[in-house]
């Protein structure tokens, strides 16, 4: 199943750029950076899975994260063809329009409405993280002139991470944090909430009306009826549904579970790899394309994991930097934010957003962070952009949990993209002079 979302002649005709995607070589986490892939790569190779010891010890951020071999979570060694891609794209962060008295929280919760022209976004709550104690409808509908067309989601999401709009423009919504248990980032509360959210999936109608619910609110656990901070979701074109059921802090389940379209639990596979660095975090985001394959953004280990329906892996793409949020359109293009690459050295990632094709993997444009690339979780530095959408004529919407906002991105008729184009000249895109 694929959204109606089209990358129209607006962006493939103005930007147009001459891609030569260098051979296939072989992936290595913490190879010199001549030796990055710039293309896709096979699977991984069949191994023995990890016990629950050995992946509790590969979970958590940070440099190591109880491992021996050095990684830095923050780190996605950049290819030489990727530090040449050109961004056609100037921001816009005025175009939508907030209630009086509100301001966006945290998103990494979008999608585009079927319509094509609107959006449908879950905030949290004029916060950071989550909602707890702030009955405000929290799931907006954005129409293309930036006011707020429908609201809904009081009192019953707490922490809105991921969501998907449907063939039938139903609204997903995945609610990560409980607000009942403790996990690895929040303590229990010591007093019961009015409210239980977290560790659910809810199907909403356009009008906010429930329609199905997937796990028990604030309840963590594993197996057929509960899950654990679960992240994104999407329903593919039989109407079988998918939960990235694994976010960055245990307990998480790390594994993406398949309902039928009842919500039934058919089965599930791992979304980490042993050979991979961290064991949490694999499924950060999920997205569906055309043909029905499954990609999984692995934030932590760098990579763009595809399967088929069946959870047997297809491809690995490490050439999308750190993949926090996925989007794929009608045309199967493909976008990808990054929002917690560090810039380490001039042989990293930056954070932005990749755009290019699910056919193909290739990567045509890459738009930066407009609040610059620090690095993650220090000082001012920014989580941005942490998911992106895009509308049926071209344009591109950014979201950013830190941050909060919300960026359009057009392609621009008046500036060069940077950086120009070899036959263009001109230093860099900036010509002479100062």
């Amino acid at each position: 199943m694929s959204k109606l979302r089209r990358l129209t002649g607006l962006l493939l005709a103005t930007a147009a750029i001459s891609v030569a995607v260098p051979t296939a070589i072989v992936v290595a986490q913490n190879a010199a950076p001549a030796k990055t892939p710039s293309t896709p790569q096979p699977p991984y190779p069949d191994m023995p899975p990890l016990t629950d010891a050995e992946i509790l010890a590969r979970q958590g951020r940070g440099g190591g994260g109880g491992q021996a071999a050095p990684f830095n979570w923050a780190v996605s060694l950049r290819s030489d063809f990727d530090k040449q891609l050109q961004n056609p794209y100037v921001a816009d962060m005025n175009w939508y329009q907030m209630p009086a008295g509100r301001f966006l929280g945290g998103i990494s919760a979008i999608d585009t409405d079927r319509d094509g022209t609107s959006i449908w976004i879950a905030e949290r709550c004029g916060g950071i993280n989550a909602c707890e104690g702030q009955s405000v409808d929290m799931i907006m509908k954005i129409g293309e002139d930036g006011k707020i067309k429908k609201m809904f989601g009081k009192n019953i999401i707490n922490y809105p991470h991921g969501l998907f709009v449907d063939k039938d423009n139903n609204i997903w919504v995945t609610d990560t944090w409980s607000n009942v248990m403790a996990n690895g980032n929040i303590p229990a509360p010591k007093t019961p909430p009015q409210y239980p959210g977290g560790a659910q999936v809810i199907k909403f109608d356009q009008n906010g009306k429930i329609l199905l619910r997937i796990g028990k609110p604030g309840i963590y656990g594993s197996g057929p009826e509960l899950l654990s901070q679960p992240s994104d979701v999407v329903v593919d074109s039989k109407g079988n549904i998918y939960v990235a059921d694994a976010h960055d802090s245990p307990p998480a389940n790390n594994r993406i579970a398949k309902y039928d379209k009842n919500g039934k639990y058919l089965m599930e596979w791992r979304s980490c790899h042993p050979s991979q660095a961290r064991q949490i975090d694999c499924s950060h985001s999920i997205e569906i394309d055309s043909q029905d394959r499954i990609f999984v953004a692995n934030r932590a280990n760098n990579v763009i994991q595809i399967y088929n329906t069946e959870g047997k892996m297809l491809a690995v793409w490490p050439h999308f930097g750190k993949p926090t949020g996925l989007m794929i359109d009608d045309n199967d293009n493909l976008y990808v934010a990054d929002s917690q690459t560090g810039t380490g050295n001039g042989n990293s990632f930056v954070k932005g957003t990749h755009v290019g094709s699910a056919k193909t993997g290739e990567v045509k444009w890459f738009i930066p962070d407009p609040l610059g690339n620090s690095a993650p979780w220090t000082g001012a530095g920014t989580l941005s952009p942490e998911s992106v959408t895009a509308l049926k004529d071209g344009r591109i919407i950014t979201a950013s949990v830190r941050p909060q906002g919300l960026y359009r991105w057009s392609i621009s008729k008046n500036t060069r993209p940077f950086p120009a184009p070899p036959a263009a000249g001109g230093g860099g895109g900036g010509g002479g002079g100062d």
